[in-house]
C-alpha cells in the first residue's frame, strides 16, 4: 500500500518546518531550470547590441542568477544552506519568442536536491533582465519558469514532459 502524497515541510499539526535530511545519503545532485523574458523586437535588438543604458544586460543577469542560486536559503525560508559545486546560467536570444531564454544548471553532492537553487537562479536572472531594460520596455513578460530536470537522491532521475 503506497503512502498518500503529503507536503514534506508541514508537521502533523500543520506547522511549517525544515525537513530533517540527516538520515539521507549524500549523493550527487543536479537540477536544470528554465524561464523566458519576452519583449518588443527593438528591446531585444538593443540588449543584443550591447547598447542598453545600464550596460551588459545578459552578462549582468548571468551573474545575478549565479549569486541568487548561492543565496537561495536566505530567500526561501525552509531551504537548506548547500555547498554548491557548480552554478551555470545560460541566456540565449530567441527571435521566434522575441525574447531571451534563461537556463540554469546547479550541482552539489549532498543530502538534499538543488531544484530550488536552479529555479531561483532562473527567476532572478529574468528579473535582472527586466530591471535593466524596463526603461525602454515596461511591457516585458517573465514566464514559463519551470524545472526541466533533476537527478540524484532517493527519487532518482526526473525529466519534464
Amino acid at each position: 500500500m503506497s503512502e498518500e502524497p503529503r507536503l514534506t515541510h508541514l508537521d502533523a499539526a500543520g506547522a511549517a518546518n525544515m525537513v530533517d535530511v540527516a538520515d539521507k545519503a549524500i549523493t550527487d545532485r543536479v537540477a536544470v531550470a528554465a524561464g523566458e523574458v519576452t519583449m518588443r523586437p527593438e528591446t531585444l535588438d538593443l540588449i543584443l547590441s550591447g547598447n542598453a543604458k545600464k550596460g551588459d544586460v545578459i552578462g549582468t543577469a548571468r551573474l545575478a542568477g549565479i549569486m541568487a542560486a548561492k543565496r537561495t536559503h536566505d530567500l526561501i525560508p525552509l531551504c537548506h544552506a548547500l555547498l554548491l559545486s557548480k552554478v551555470a546560467v545560460d541566456i540565449t536570444p530567441d527571435p521566434a519568442l522575441t525574447g531571451l531564454i534563461v537556463h540554469a544548471t546547479v550541482r552539489t553532492s549532498g543530502q538534499t536536491g538543488v531544484e530550488m537553487e536552479a529555479l531561483t537562479a532562473v527567476t532572478v536572472a529574468c528579473l535582472t533582465i527586466y530591471d535593466m531594460a524596463k526603461a525602454v520596455d515596461r511591457g516585458m513578460r517573465i514566464g514559463n519558469v519551470r524545472l526541466l530536470e533533476k537527478n540524484g537522491g532517493r527519487s532518482g532521475h526526473w525529466r519534464a514532459d
